[in-house]
């Protein structure tokens, strides 16, 4: 049996398009289904590399080091992985160093697991109160001129920036049983 696989919603190719365009060379990541398409897409362009993390705060790493290298990283992470790297984004604060990170929401929209209300709810604020500009996009059509204007505040404007990417815009999740 065959698995099918529904095409993208048009955002998430947005958000590639958007990453590509920017000069992002370098895609860091814990494996989440709400960062797939963009991570499938990094993986397959020659000019891009995927790299996959053991935990998000080596993500907070990797960036830095690109960026004193002279490339552009981005670092994507489920809001669970943002509890993870308070410590890690005082580097950031710190070194002054340009930051973006695409945030998958959980615990907002018809979460099913409790476990990852707590720090759903307190992703934003926390990134606040580490200095992070937020930004938040609920709806397909707000997707491109968002992670536009991230990129730009980011690696133009030299700030850390979080663009959260809500439950609701991502879609639920189910467990499957197999």
């Amino acid at each position: 049996m065959s698995e099918v696989v529904s095409p993208a919603p048009a955002w998430q190719e947005s958000i590639f398009q958007s990453l590509k365009q920017a000069n992002v060379r370098q895609v860091a990541y814990v494996p989440d289904a709400g960062h797939a398409h963009v991570i499938r897409r990094v993986q397959a362009d020659k000019q891009m590399r995927d790299i996959v993390l053991t935990t998000e705060e080596e993500g907070v790493a990797l960036a830095t080091g690109a960026w004193l290298g002279g490339e552009r990283a981005v670092l994507l992470m489920q809001s669970s992985g943002v509890g993870n790297c308070i410590n890690m984004f005082s580097l950031l604060q710190s070194c002054r160093i340009p930051f973006l990170t695409l945030v998958t929401m959980r615990g907002e929209y018809a979460e099913f697991n409790n476990w990852q209300c707590p720090m759903g709810e307190a992703t934003p604020a926390a990134l606040e109160l580490m200095g992070f500009k937020v930004m938040r996009a609920n709806d397909p059509a707000e997707v491109e001129d968002l992670i536009g204007a991230a990129l730009d505040a980011a690696f133009e404007g030299g700030q850390q920036v979080a663009l959260l990417l809500s439950q609701r815009l991502i879609g639920r999740k189910k467990w499957i049983a197999k």
